[in-house]
């Protein structure tokens, strides 16, 4: 016995072409300039699109979004806010790279106790981004790099960008206490020394050796006393990290603890900032 032979259907794209051959996802008849090869069989073009649309593309990965991504999104976006803030006062002091604190950015900027008494808040925060010269910049973004990628994993970007500008206003505080009335300071080192005192939390509670972070803090402590370093702005940047990485590593996942740990540290900030400028101004 023979089998009839199936009907020839006309095409779905081109009505006037015969065919006996059909999508094999959607069964629409398909002549052979519709025919896309599959899998098993044939499927008509738009099979094919909607296939290849419903799959998710590799997304590039540039050589700058690896390095972001290894260094940490805050550490990487501090590191560039320095680096911009240290080219717009080298071009603002005519192009001047060790003399860059001539740029009158940077005296507007600056960290000046008397300033800040004056009303000009927002130097509380912005020296902690100016430096003064190529090598302390250097210095600085190099501990920065160094204390910042692993501290960044190991706390989350939100509770470690909030260690560095609780650090940053700390060291701040304490030059508006301790430091000569009408010097301007400027530099990371308050925060980035805060940094250190939170990476020692860190190793405290993990029960990690402390030999090496007490090797790091000794030579810093001895370059505080050097001429023109900040003694008071490392001291109290060092003193409210420490503060502020024991309510977030103790804190633990306690997210309503923390926040209100961390709010109260900063408006215990605000109050001695309050006070040190009526010190200032009294």
């Amino acid at each position: 016995m023979t089998t009839p032979a199936r009907p020839a259907l006309a095409c779905y794209r081109h009505p006037d072409r015969s065919t006996q051959i059909s999508c094999v996802r959607c069964e629409r008849p398909i002549c052979p300039d519709c025919m896309r090869p599959a899998s098993v069989g044939f499927q008509c073009p738009e099979c094919v699109a909607e296939g290849q649309a419903s799959i998710r593309r590799p997304r590039r990965t540039t050589a700058a979004r690896v390095a972001v991504a290894k260094l940490g999104p805050v550490t990487a976006g501090l590191i560039g806010a320095n680096v911009l803030a240290f080219l717009v006062t080298v071009a603002t002091a005519g192009g001047q790279i060790m003399a860059n604190y001539r740029s009158p950015i940077f005296a507007e900027l600056s960290t000046a106790p008397l300033l800040v008494a004056d009303g000009q808040w927002w130097r509380m925060l912005t020296g902690a981004f100016l430096h003064y010269g190529l090598t302390h910049l250097a210095v600085n973004m190099f501990s920065l790099y160094i204390l910042g990628r692993d501290l960044e994993s190991y706390l989350g970007s939100v509770r470690y960008a909030t260690i560095y500008f609780l650090s940053a206003i700390g060291g701040s505080v304490a030059v508006l206490f301790f430091a000569v009335p009408f010097a301007s300071v400027a530099g990371a080192s308050g925060a980035i020394f805060g940094l250190l005192g939170a990476t020692g939390v860190a190793l405290y509670q993990r029960k990690a050796n402390l030999r090496s972070l007490v090797a790091i803090l000794a030579v810093n402590l001895f370059i505080s006393f050097l001429p023109g370093i900040s003694l008071a702005a490392h001291a109290g940047g060092f003193l409210i990290g420490v503060a502020s990485a024991a309510i977030v590593i103790y804190g633990k996942r306690r997210t309503q603890a923390i926040v209100a740990g961390l709010v109260g540290l900063g408006a215990a900030l605000v109050a001695l900032t309050i006070l040190g400028t009526a010190l200032l101004t009294g």
